[in-house]
This record gives C-alpha cells, sequence and structure tokens, in this order.
C-alpha cells in the first residue's frame, strides 16, 4: 500500500516531486563520491581544494539557488530529520564507548558556553554596529522593530525551533520582521555550517597549526578503528537487515514514547516548554540516542563490525544534503540591512570560539561541534560531529541537548540587551 501524500506547499520550483528530488539528491551524492575516488587528474586536484562532504552540501543548494526544486515546499528534508536521523544516531553509537566520551574534558563544554555567550552579546552589538550605517535600525517600538525580530534569532541559535517559536510569543515580534529573520536565520546558520564542513574536512592540518592537543579524540578514533579492525567481516544479507531493523526499529521505539511523553509534558507540566521538553523531535533525538547507546553495551555491538556506523554514514550524507536544499544565497540581496546584522553576529560568535580554542588549545571539532550545537541544534549537532569521525556523533547530542535547556533563558537574556540597544 502507497504511503499517503503529502500535502504540497503552492511552488514555481520546476520539479515538486519528492521522488524526483529524492533520486537527484542520491545521484548528486553518487557522483561527488565517484569523482572523488577517481584518479583523473582534474578530479584529484580538484578535491584537493574542495572537501567531498561540502559538496554533497552545495550542489543540493543550487537546485533551490536557481528554482529546480523549492526545499521550502519538499517534504525530503522532514522525511530524512524524522526517520533517517533518528535512525543514524543509533547506529553511529552502536560501537560508542561511553566512558571515552566523557573523557573528553571540559574543554567541549567550556567552547559551547563561549558559543552561547557570544550569540548573547553578539546580537546587540551587530546591531549597534549597523545602525552607523543604517540609523533607522534603532528606536523601533512597535511589532517590527528591528530588535524584536532579532530575539527569535537568539532563540534558534542557542536553542532551537521551539526557543524561537518562544521568543516570538514573548517579544510580541510582528510577522513582516519575523519572516525576514527567519531568511537571516536560515541563510546565516547554512553558511556557517558550511565552514565547519570545510574545517571538519581539513581538522588534521588545523589543529597541526594551532598546536591542538587532540590525544582524547585520537583516543575514541583509534580504539573504534582497532575494534573494527579486529572483527571486520563482509557483511551477509542477514547482517544488513539486522543493522536496518536495530536503526530504524529502536528509532521507531523513540517515535512511539515521544509521542507519548512530548503531549504529556505540555499538558500536565507546561514550565517545562522553556526547556523544549514538550517538543516531539527533541524526545525523539534525545531517546534514539539513548537507545544505540544503551545496546553498545550488548551483543548489538557486534553489528559494528558489519558496517553498522557505515550505513550510519551513508544517511549523514544524505541528510547534508537535504539540509542544501533550504540554502539560496541570491535571498541575500533582498535584505541586506538584516543579512549584514545577521553576518556580524555569526561573525562575533566564530571569532570568540576561535579565540578561546586558540587560549585552551583545544581541537577544531571541540570548536565546531559546540558551534553547531548553538546555531544547528540537535538537528545539524551530530552531522557537524559524524563529519570528524563516525563515533563523535554522540558528542553534538549532548552539546545540542544542553542548548535546548539553555535557549528560552538565554535568549530572554539576550532579548533584554536588544531592547535597551535597540529602543
Amino acid at each position: 500500500m502507497l504511503a499517503p501524500e503529502t500535502a504540497v506547499t503552492e511552488t514555481s520550483a520546476l520539479i515538486t516531486n519528492d521522488g524526483v528530488i529524492i533520486g537527484l539528491l542520491m545521484a548528486i551524492l553518487g557522483f561527488v563520491f565517484y569523482t572523488n575516488n577517481s584518479d583523473h587528474p582534474a578530479f584529484k586536484k580538484f578535491y584537493r581544494f574542495v572537501p567531498a562532504l561540502l559538496l554533497c552540501y552545495f550542489l543540493p543548494s543550487l537546485l533551490n539557488t536557481f528554482g529546480i526544486v523549492d526545499g521550502n515546499a519538499t517534504a525530503v528534508t522532514d522525511i530524512t530529520m524524522d526517520y533517517l536521523l533518528p535512525a543514524c544516531m543509533v547506529l553511529l553509537t552502536l560501537s560508542l564507548d561511553l566512558k571515552a566520551i566523557l573523557g573528553l574534558g571540559s574543554k567541549a563544554l567550556i567552547l559551547f558556553l563561549t558559543g552561547t555567550f557570544g550569540i548573547v552579546i553578539g546580537g546587540p552589538i551587530a546591531l549597534l554596529l549597523v545602525s552607523f550605517i543604517f540609523p533607522e535600525m534603532l528606536g523601533g517600538a512597535g511589532p517590527d522593530a528591528v530588535w524584536r525580530g532579532m530575539t527569535t534569532i537568539a532563540g534558534s541559535w542557542i536553542g532551537g525551533g521551539a526557543n524561537q517559536a518562544a521568543m516570538k510569543e514573548v517579544y510580541e515580534v510582528g510577522g513582516d520582521i519575523f519572516s525576514a529573520m527567519v531568511t537571516v536565520d536560515i541563510i546565516v546558520a547554512n553558511l556557517w555550517m558550511a565552514v565547519l564542513l570545510y574545517m571538519a574536512a581539513n581538522a588534521k592540518q588545523i589543529d597541526a597549526r594551532t598546536g591542538a592537543d587532540t590525544s582524547a579524540i585520537d583516543a575514541i578514533r583509534h580504539k573504534v578503528e582497532k575494534y573494527e579492525a579486529e572483527h571486520v567481516r563482509n557483511p551477509s544479507l542477514r547482517d544488513l537487515m539486522l543493522i536496518l531493523a536495530v536503526g530504524f526499529g529502536v528509532a521507531g521505539i523513540a517515535h512511539l514514547l515521544a509521542d507519548w511523553i512530548a503531549p504529556a509534558i505540555g499538558t500536565n507540566y507546561p514550565a517545562l516548554s522553556k526547556f523544549s521538553l514538550d517538543s516531539l523531535f527533541f524526545w525523539v533525538i534525545v531517546l534514539a540516542t539513548a537507545g544505540g547507546i544503551a545496546l553498545s553495551f550488548t551483543r548489538a555491538r557486534s553489528l559494528e563490525a558489519a558496517g553498522a556506523s557505515k550505513i550510519g554514514s551513508v544517511f549523514v550524507y544524505v541528510l547534508v544534503a537535504s539540509i542544501g536544499l533550504h540554502m539560496d544565497v541570491t535571498k541575500i540581496v533582498e535584505a541586506p540591512k538584516y543579512f549584514l546584522i545577521g553576518a556580524i553576529w555569526m561573525i562575533i560568535h566564530a571569532s570568540l570560539m576561535l579565540l578561546v580554542a586558540k587560549i585552551l588549545r583545544a581541537p577544531v571539532f571541540y570548536m565546531a561541534v559546540g558551534s553547531q550545537a548553538n546555531v544547528g541544534g540537535a538537528a545539524s549537532a551530530p552531522v557537524v560531529a559524524s563529519a570528524f569521525h563516525p563515533s563523535l556523533a554522540p558528542v553534538g547530542v549532548l552539546l545540542a541537548v544542553m542548548g535546548y535547556a539553555l535557549g528560552t533563558y538565554m535568549a530572554y537574556f539576550s532579548g533584554q540587551v536588544l531592547r535597551v540597544v535597540g529602543s
């Protein structure tokens, strides 16, 4: 029986059929991996400067930019986020060494909190700087005041969509400014994610130049690689079916429990919504990750030898490609004043992260995942983390969960500072 058709948003895109869009994304991924492993001199030279993962993100964005696909009208990204991401988290945590993850130390936490601080102060500073060029950005008191709209970006970049919606209600943000700020949020955050993916592909060189201590991360990598080398086997059909059964089975249980837990909290403990604890997506990701961690202590761990994390990595690349569908760089010219604010805001956040990482001699991994746990949340922090190594994906989830908890409070505080600066 075919699944019911998804409601299609009105769009002028050339291609609206989700089946065709999925086919295009897979063709793009196949092209990237084929050329990345090609012996042709031109491809070898090209991929020396352009990471394959970044290309998997950028090429789908061209489909959206040139109107071939409408990233906001297709259900492909929702499908990958709802079904592939939870399964991916299960498969990437099957071989988890929890003790080693916890042994990463305080640097990851310090950089995460630095990222939060950078977002809190970055907005007011960006608004002040841009007001020197565009004085009309200050002094607004109505629902479409610029400072009010910026509170929703703070909510999104510290916590996530639920925190963004909370700021919209708390600060009574008008529809026009909210729409403009959502566009700024998506474009600037996605551009920054592209930078982080580039850094992930060049992490060894960056860490070597900064003299970062990567011993804790290397220990996790080596332990996973050693386990794979000692137990690896050619996967049978049974192995592959079991891997998919475990991945999607645990993800299904996570969905089932989330469907009960989130509404129950929203109805009986509405105060906890400040922590996004009434969010279905939050609980699906947390429960799927917890399920994978629990299975890492059982015989299910042996599925890693048959390629569980490799299938999880396939899901990661599909996720990256689907996220790229939401990127439209031409939108920047539609509201240059707002995008200038967003760009300066992100530069302040990134500069603080890089400065503290240099002082701590922390690996670029800590900086990248700490930043994405703030800006991208549970949807993309594991993707950035797994770009460094599949076994590191849970670190992204753990930090993103902290972002959900801090999001509303820190965004509210940033909003109060924005009110003082912008009124």
